[in-house]
């Protein structure tokens, strides 16, 4: 299994080199349009090659999707949590009911006691 997970890895690790490789050329990201930069007198831009663009792009959409999946599973995290509160606090009354004798059978105490 071990090899198999080194074996995808090394595949995706050529993939993403290919993929820098061909895609070494500067781009150049403005915040604003040339117009719009005059008007407000912001004219902040960078200049990345392509593949770092690429990845900045995937991460912050991943990190994205993390956060929107983290949200919306809120619901049943609070739920599991109540339930699990509920457990024990039943749990907690089943052992303070539960007769203490020892090396008796449980049932035959149960029995006696009625």
């Amino acid at each position: 299994m071990r090899y198999i997970r080194s074996a995808v890895l090394a595949v995706i690790a050529i993939f993403l080199i290919t993929i820098a490789l061909a895609n070494r050329g500067p781009m150049t990201l403005r915040l604003m349009p040339e117009p719009l930069q005059a008007l407000f007198g912001i004219d902040w831009e960078v200049t990345l090659p392509v593949f770092v663009i690429l990845v900045i792009a995937v991460a912050v959409g991943v990190f994205l999707g993390f956060v929107w999946e983290w949200v919306r599973e809120h619901k049943h995290r609070a739920a599991a949590t109540t339930e699990r509160r509920q457990r024990q606090e039943l749990e907690k009354q089943v052992r303070a009911t539960a007769p203490r004798e020892k090396g008796g059978d449980d049932i035959l105490a149960l029995v006696e006691k009625s």
